[in-house]
């Protein structure tokens, strides 16, 4: 089969704005020739990223009890270890969640999005970009009390809402008009043996799920997918020696999907492994000939000149790829959010010509 991703450029997902319409007017306006879909931005309560499901899906659910709040005077979690800690109520033997509100939001975006290409806001080549965290990256950060009895009852509970909510989008977004995006961080150092309150079989919590779920996506529905350390607080939550396990992930993703997977964004390194080898080198191992691989190399820290370090490294690693954001651009808006978006365009223009 051949790649129908083959664009130079992704927005990872969440972008420095303040609405849905100025996420989708600024992304066209700047971005419009460079990618092949387009996200929202995921403004609001959202960029929050799972914040956002923990305070909407799990907090309300009656057989959720909140153990301890966010220990934030906001209101608003700081870091992981700061997030309100949630288990299931004793007595509970089996869990369903009933709606997952990110999907209602998701709907009401892909409304705006429909209404200005018929604008011609939006260029009519592009499709509507959906990012949708992954099971363990809802659950973990609030679950660390009980956490194998907890993702024993939750987990499944997760998955069953995900397999709907493929089914909900696809009842409103025609197929060919979608590009789902999995966004993983949690598993990625769940796996990576970093996060002190998990156990049991990390690499299950994500393989598992994929082989379930990425099948249940029809095959003229774009996939992508998305692995990163977090920014949560800052840019990576942990620094990996090297790319191996990301690149192990997503050949494993791609073997079993049970359909293509259009893209893989891989997040980068800091910027002081701009020239490292080492960090790089796991890139020849991938095993991904139908995916667009996009690497995260952009950081706002060193702008131009470290995007052509990294690029220049990755090159001799692997031979064809787009770039990206490390991560969403959602928790790093600047002084002038507007300036954050017009210095990545700008940048990208620069060194991909």
């Amino acid at each position: 089969m051949s790649r129908r991703v083959d664009s130079d450029l992704l927005l990872v997902g969440s972008l420095p704005v303040d609405s849905t319409d100025e996420g989708f007017r600024r992304g066209a306006e700047l971005f419009g020739d460079r990618v092949a879909a387009l996200p929202d931005g995921e403004s609001g309560p959202r960029g929050a990223w799972v914040g956002y499901d923990r305070t909407t899906l799990l907090e309300p659910h009656p057989d959720i009890t909140v153990l301890a709040p966010t220990g934030s005077p906001t209101g608003r979690a700081r870091h992981a270890y700061d997030t309100a800690r949630l288990t299931v109520r004793d007595g509970v033997e089996q869990l369903r969640f009933d709606a997952w509100p990110r999907v209602a939001e998701t709907l009401a975006s892909y409304e705006r999005f429909a209404a200005l290409r018929a604008e011609g806001v939006i260029p009519s080549h592009l499709r509507f970009q959906v990012g949708l965290p992954f099971p363990s990256s809802v659950f973990t950060g609030a679950f660390k009390d009980a956490y194998a009895r907890d993702w024993a009852l939750v987990g499944p509970a997760l998955e069953d809402l995900w397999a709907r909510a493929i089914r909900e989008l696809l009842a409103v977004i025609p197929p060919a008009d979608l590009a789902l995006q999995w966004d993983l961080a949690y598993e990625v150092i769940d796996i990576e043996g970093v996060v002190g309150w998990t156990e049991g079989d990390a690499w299950e919590r994500f393989a598992g799920p994929w082989s379930r779920l990425a099948p249940q996506v029809p095959e003229e529905v774009l996939l992508g997918l998305h692995l990163c350390y977090g920014t949560f607080p800052e840019w990576p939550m942990f620094e990996a020696r090297d790319m191996g396990l990301i690149v192990r992930m997503a050949n494993h993703a791609v073997a079993h999907a049970g359909r293509p997977v259009d893209w893989v964004h891989l997040a980068g390194p800091r910027y002081l492994r701009s020239e490292d080898d080492r960090f790089f080198a796991p890139l020849a191992d991938l095993d991904t000939p139908d995916s667009r691989i996009f690497l995260g190399i952009v950081l706002p820290i060193d702008g131009e000149d470290g995007l052509r370090r990294r690029q220049t490294t990755a090159s001799r690693h692997l031979g064809d790829f787009g770039v990206a954001q490390y991560c969403g651009m959602g928790r790093q808006r600047g002084e002038d959010p507007a300036a954050t978006l017009r210095e990545h365009a700008a940048v990208v223009a620069a060194v991909r010509g």
